[in-house]
């Protein structure tokens, strides 16, 4: 890290850090961070720092709490926000912050501190634009309990998946980004709340951003606050809305002149990836959603119409959602190219898969007259996973082929209007 005299002369103005603790009721923990946190910088941090504590409409004490430590110690400021939300904290306080290097921790201090400085050594070095502190490396070391550690690897797993996400720990609260580079990439974040890091990273990663990671020793606090199913089924439906942004083309990141560089897989994979391996990943994540997303509209439809209309009606409409998800997520083809002509291709696969569903219930109602609802959905439950293989195969083969005709620019290629050249 460069000496003190070193620093850009901005730098030495204001301070080079600004560590912010969204805090939601938490008057107990509050004093304690703090108080912990800014020991800790002044013992090991070599610049000067802030502490900003974010209040996101505390009912408690926390908004009294917070104001008196501004008063007592010269780094800490409070902010208050009147919604709730740490995305939205973290956005605004982000956004108005004038230090070039900001980050972020959980007020329980779950991450141990000794991780800070590795965290924000590469962001003040200008050699990353953001760093997360991971608890999934094999060299971090965690405790917590089995299910919180399936919620976190299962999580981390779909990203992989369906976004194509190559860091290794979304939702882990310790990151910190160039002040830079959070002017440019926060606009575009539309969370609110907990999928707000995840949403940040796989932006960041689709503007071609450099993103360090940090292994971290991570204590699971037994008091924490957060609802683990409802976080859960929220990160989901942020997955769900990113990726539909992704695979229409919806998102800025493809139209706009990105002033930190391509991302290195819209060079490497200009038409569709090769990598079936990839593929594979990207297809079964997409084809359970789809399948989840079939059998509600099965569902739903089958309280008022017969169960072939049903199974037709909820094959058409999961077809084409499910298409346009393969097109973007599993086969990385992006703009409206070729669309049409892809989703009329898909209408083809879905009608095998028609074909294939209808004729099992055909043969569920000839050998057993009148089933019952829950026989229905286990008969087309395994319709559709031979269904599925055959979908595969035909979307590799026929409606995304392999075009080797495809000019790839070599990877070292670099754009000439990247600022790290100039770094």
């Amino acid at each position: 890290m460069p000496a003190r005299e070193h620093l850009p002369a901005a730098w030495r103005e204001v301070p080079v850090l600004d560590v912010v603790i969204p805090v939601h009721n938490e008057e107990k923990d509050l004093g304690p961070c703090v108080a912990r946190l800014r020991d800790h910088l002044v013992r090991t941090f070599p610049y000067p720092f802030r502490i900003t504590v974010a209040d996101n409409a505390s009912t408690d004490r926390t908004p009294a709490v917070a104001a008196g430590l501004a008063d007592s110690v010269a780094e800490v400021r409070h902010v208050r926000l009147d919604r709730k939300g740490r995305g939205r904290a973290l956005r605004a306080v982000w956004s108005a912050s004038d230090a070039p290097v900001l980050a972020y921790m959980d007020v329980d201090l779950s991450t141990d501190l000794n991780a800070l400085l590795p965290l924000v050594a590469p962001l003040i070095s200008g050699h990353s634009d953001l760093a997360i502190g991971s608890r999934l490396t094999r060299s971090s070391r965690v405790v917590r309990g089995p299910k919180r550690e399936f919620i976190s690897r299962a999580y981390n797993l779909i990203l992989r998946g369906s976004l194509h996400a190559r860091f290794s720990d979304a939702q882990c609260g310790f990151k910190a980004i160039r002040g830079d580079v959070a002017r440019v990439l926060l606009p575009l974040v539309e969370d609110t709340g907990w999928f707000f890091d995840t949403e940040m990273l796989v932006l960041a990663e689709r503007a071609g951003l450099r993103i360090h990671e940090v292994p971290v020793d991570w204590v699971d606090d037994p008091d924490s606050t957060v609802h683990l199913v409802r976080t859960a089924a929220d990160d989901l439906k942020g997955v769900w809305r990113v990726g539909r942004a992704l695979a229409v083309g919806a998102l800025p990141l493809d139209r706009l002149a990105r002033p930190f560089g391509d991302d290195p897989r819209d060079r490497e994979l200009t038409g569709v990836p090769r990598g079936l391996a990839r593929q594979l990943v990207g297809f079964c994540v997409v084809g359970v959603l789809s399948t989840l997303f079939y059998l509600l509209l099965y569902s739903g439809f089958r309280t008022f119409t017969e169960a072939q209309a049903a199974n037709a009606f909820a094959l058409l409409v999961s077809a084409v959602a499910n298409t346009a998800a393969n097109r973007r997520l599993t086969f990385g083809v992006r703009g409206g190219d070729r669309a049409v002509r892809h989703q009329a291709q898909g209408l083809v696969v879905f009608a095998i898969g028609l074909a294939l569903t209808s004729g099992s219930l055909a043969a569920l109602g000839a050998a057993s007259g009148d089933p019952a609802h829950s026989t229905e959905l286990a008969v087309l439950v395994a319709a559709n996973l031979a269904a599925t293989v055959l979908r595969f195969l035909l979307l590799r083969a026929w409606v995304f082929p392999d075009r080797h005709d495809t000019p790839v620019p070599p990877h070292g290629t670099a754009r000439a209007d990247d600022p790290r050249n100039a770094r």
